[in-house]
């Protein structure tokens, strides 16, 4: 009577030779292969009832995915970072929350490369009403000392790995880090909300400003931007591919597109043109960065 474990081991040596023959290696799947291996064959097949939704299979593979992202890919450039100046004052503090709808802000003494701390609104209200009565100074209230107020913060470099970044976030209790270059310059800031939203997808707000205000139609040939926005949606919109050996896949925005073609900051009021005909007009910027555009349909474009 043949033994099972022989023929086992035979069928399991069977296998790995035919693998090797048609694949050209002998790599076992790891498990992170083998669950999106089984998550795309689900989505070919279709779902059964009471199965994954596409939302829950989505979220799946980004979660298999969470591990190889880097904390530089996702933080908030140091160019939309709302910080805070130290010497503007306690008064100035309390407007820049109203006005910047955040929770939490960084708080710099100088300059953005030397952030001292986190202020979080709840201390700084709470402060407000330990310390005034019916009768509130505003005098009083501007030389309110911030510095007493300030949280730790946790400084990262930008190859830390998100997972890491994450449960040093736990432990430290923090929602947000800044993330450093290598002199200790800051480069950006992370959230516990955009390490959730590379699992979940993006979480709106009442705070954040509305995807439509970023592209604005003018006519069939004429639109504006925000420079920020994403160069995917630009592309989506438009019906439109801006992809191109010259700007390279390093680009995730329409400033930066427009900045990677111009070769610098292109200043206010200059054009700068696409290979595909696109003309990108500079109407809002500084010597830094461009801030919005209006964009030029090519004369032989057809509508989408």
């Amino acid at each position: 009577m043949p033994d099972p474990d022989s023929s086992s081991d035979f069928a399991s040596r069977l296998w790995r030779g035919l693998r090797l023959l048609i694949t050209g290696s002998d790599h076992e799947p790891s498990l992170r292969e083998s669950l999106e291996e089984a998550i795309d064959e689900h989505d070919d097949v279709g779902a059964a009832r009471d199965d994954l939704s596409p939302v829950e299979r989505a979220m799946l593979k980004n979660m298999l995915h969470f591990g190889e992202r880097e904390a530089g890919d996702i933080c908030v450039p140091r160019s939309d970072m709302v910080v805070f100046d130290i010497a503007d004052g306690f008064p100035a503090l309390v407007a820049q929350f109203k006005e910047a709808g955040h929770s939490r802000v960084p708080v710099f003494r100088g300059d953005r490369d030397h952030i001292i701390g986190m202020a979080h609104i709840k201390d700084v209200y709470a402060h407000i009403a330990d310390t005034f009565d019916d009768r509130v100074s505003s005098r009083r209230l501007q030389e309110l000392p911030i510095e007493p107020l300030l949280r730790p913060v946790l400084f990262v470099p930008a190859a830390m790995r998100i997972v890491d970044l994450l449960a040093r976030m736990r432990a430290g209790r923090t929602h947000m880090a800044m993330i450093v270059d290598e002199y200790g310059g800051t480069d950006g800031l992370v959230t516990i909300e955009d390490l959730v939203e590379e699992i979940v997808g993006d979480i709106e707000d009442e705070h954040d400003e509305d995807e439509a205000a970023l592209l604005q139609s003018i006519n069939d040939r004429l639109w504006e931007a925000d420079a920020r926005l994403p160069l995917e949606d630009l592309e989506e919109e438009l019906g439109q591919s801006f992809a191109d050996a010259e700007i390279g896949d390093e680009v995730d925005t329409l400033g930066g597109m427009v900045f990677m073609l111009a070769g610098r900051v292109p200043a206010m009021g200059e054009t700068v043109e696409h290979p595909s005909g696109w003309r990108f007009e500079v109407i809002d910027g500084d010597p830094r960065m461009v801030k919005r555009l209006r964009l030029h349909a090519p004369a032989d474009r057809v509508a989408a």
